[in-house]
């Protein structure tokens, strides 16, 4: 297996970055993370307005997939995420959903014991996910803490164990990045910090021909899901929605018509998170309908 560890990490999906290793399609690569703080906050009690922000959501990377070409999908399979047994949460002055009513930062560590979360005399299950994975953009380099049509900063949930992500191959060979690993967060990361910590992810890669769906996609828990990150909610719902669209009718015979019918009875549209430059949101649907 290959192996990129914390000391090959990026602020910016970019296709000038230097390639971290190089893999063949159906390799299987481990990437080990840091926290999104970059594993700078320790301490519940360390003075936060130290904290270097221009340092936050680094990606491990990125992976040069030898046989990809702009035009090609990069099939992602997320095999295995391992987390450490402490993170931490945050809040601070205009960040997340209520930020303008937080006053000052502040910063709490949680434990995580096998797949429970403990957490002020409370406890709850673990839901282990990737917040930041994606391609290198054709034009301009993307912050790492931002979403678009690469993928990048989506926290989406259901970048999990077992989970198939299609990524766009926009400069040769993608350039695969991923970091921001969270062992638990709600659907729309409302606080802008869910419960950061540094990990790893094994996953395997695979260059795909002529695919006929838009992307970021993933196929998971007998679900396909739709991605759209725009700037506003609405521009990232009306994308996501418009890319599940086109993929039930290029599964089906139906028209767009019926399309939007079937929609409004069998797809489930959801927040992945409303806090980072641009919001992301995915539409979902089962894939027994297509049997």
């Amino acid at each position: 297996m290959i192996k990129i560890d914390t000391n090959m990490v990026i602020y910016a999906m970019d296709k000038d970055n230097k390639e971290a290793a190089r893999a063949k399609s159906g390799d299987r690569i481990r990437f080990e993370t840091l926290d999104c703080f970059s594993c700078e906050v320790t301490s519940e009690d360390q003075e936060l307005s130290g904290v270097d922000f221009d340092k936050v959501n680094p990606a491990t990377g990125p992976l040069f997939v030898e046989g990809a070409m702009p035009g090609d999908v990069l099939k992602v399979t997320i095999e295995k995420i391992e987390v450490v047994d402490q993170g931490l949460s945050m809040v601070e002055k205009g960040l997340g959903r209520l930020g303008d009513k937080i006053d000052m930062p502040k910063a709490r560590m949680v434990d995580v014991k096998g797949d429970r979360a403990y957490f002020r005399g409370l406890e709850f299950p673990l839901n282990k996910m990737v917040g930041v994975i994606g391609t290198a953009p054709a034009g301009e380099a993307i912050p790492t803490g931002a979403p678009h049509d690469h993928g990048g900063n989506m926290d989406c949930t259901q970048v999990k164990e077992g989970a198939i992500l299609y990524l766009p191959v926009n400069v040769e060979g993608a350039l695969l990045a991923l970091g921001d690993l969270h062992a638990a967060m709600g659907d729309g990361e409302v606080g802008g910090c869910a419960l950061e910590i540094n990990g790893a992810v094994e996953l395997k890669v695979e260059v795909v021909k002529d695919f006929a769906y838009k992307t970021p996609m993933i196929d998971v828990d007998n679900k396909y899901i739709t991605i759209g990150s725009r700037k506003s909610i609405d521009e990232a719902s009306d994308l996501a929605l418009a890319n599940m669209a086109d993929l039930i009718m290029k599964k089906t015979d139906l028209d767009f018509y019926d399309t939007n019918m079937l929609m409004t009875m069998a797809v489930d549209l959801i927040s992945c998170q409303v806090v980072n430059p641009n919001m992301t949101m995915r539409a979902e649907i089962s894939k027994d309908i297509f049997k």
